[in-house]
């Protein structure tokens, strides 16, 4: 009802869905929000029908004192904390699925997370009625699907992606970050070191796609206790992964580092 109002009233609304435990990517995305909106939601929902069964749902953080104490710095207007039975009670069966774009990257391993996240960011959708979404580009994958999905139901919601916030030596932000330790944490920036290789070579003109990837899978290997999920180059819209390398090229891996799981990305421009 607060935001049917405030609408009503004329105002615009900007929405920053997370799952909390934020730090500085989320809260680029706050601050980008209060800068286009007149009117600021943040949401905090660790959603459980994203994780997979094997997931670390019940081991995700949730520091909510810590997160109220960032958000005070940016005097948002609403803070959002939907209870999970409410959300997604027991009998909740009702899913929203983009087909093709989630079956692919992090799609294979994580076959049911696509689903889960843009079920319940339709559902905040339709509650908060937002006028501006935003969205990491860490997320690459994930705020391409919510676009597709704005576009497809119809809904009248500018998806606004910003750039990926890193840490001192490139390591993008992450809330998973904090399950590595100290001596992941070290070798984790192989992942970033690995990115700029790949554009390196694209964009001094090597056309070799399969020597290049040979190539950031070596570097990455030679770190050990570091298992690669995926790394691969693809269109920046469709998310089909291509051959020949031409114009803007996304470049994107996922591995896992201990119990961590990170992704990351960066977008080329080749020769």
């Amino acid at each position: 009802m607060y935001s049917f109002k405030t609408r009503c009233r004329g105002k615009t609304i900007g929405f920053v869905p997370t799952m909390g435990c934020l730090h500085e990517g989320h809260l680029s995305l706050v601050e980008a929000a209060k800068k286009k909106a007149d009117v600021v939601v943040v949401s905090i929902f660790v959603n459980p029908i994203q994780f997979g069964p094997s997931e670390d749902y019940k081991e995700y953080p949730r520091p909510l004192a810590t997160d109220k104490g960032l958000l005070e710095h940016f005097d948002i207007d609403v803070l959002f904390l939907p209870e999970a039975n409410k959300i997604t009670p027991d009998n909740f069966s009702s899913y929203i699925e983009v087909d093709k774009l989630s079956k692919k990257m992090c799609g294979r391993a994580r076959p049911a997370y696509f689903r889960g996240v843009t079920t319940i960011v339709a559902k905040f959708f339709n509650i908060v009625c937002p006028d501006f979404t935003f969205f990491g580009e860490k997320d690459y994958q994930q705020q391409i699907i919510i676009k597709k999905m704005v576009k497809d139901l119809g809904f009248a919601i500018k998806i606004i992606t910003l750039p990926t916030v890193r840490e001192f030596d490139g390591l993008a932000m992450s809330s998973r970050n904090q399950y590595l330790s100290v001596k992941e944490r070290e070798q984790a920036i192989i992942l970033y070191k690995a990115l700029c290789l790949a554009r390196q070579e694209i964009e001094s003109g090597e056309k070799n796609d399969h020597k290049i990837l040979l190539r950031v899978r070596s570097l990455i290997g030679s770190v050990p206790n570091i298992r690669l999920d995926y790394v691969v180059f693809a269109d920046p819209e469709t998310l089909d992964e291509v051959k020949t390398l031409r114009g803007k090229i996304l470049v994107a891996l996922a591995a896992y580092i201990g119990k961590a799981r990170l992704i990351d990305n960066l977008i080329v421009n080749a020769k």
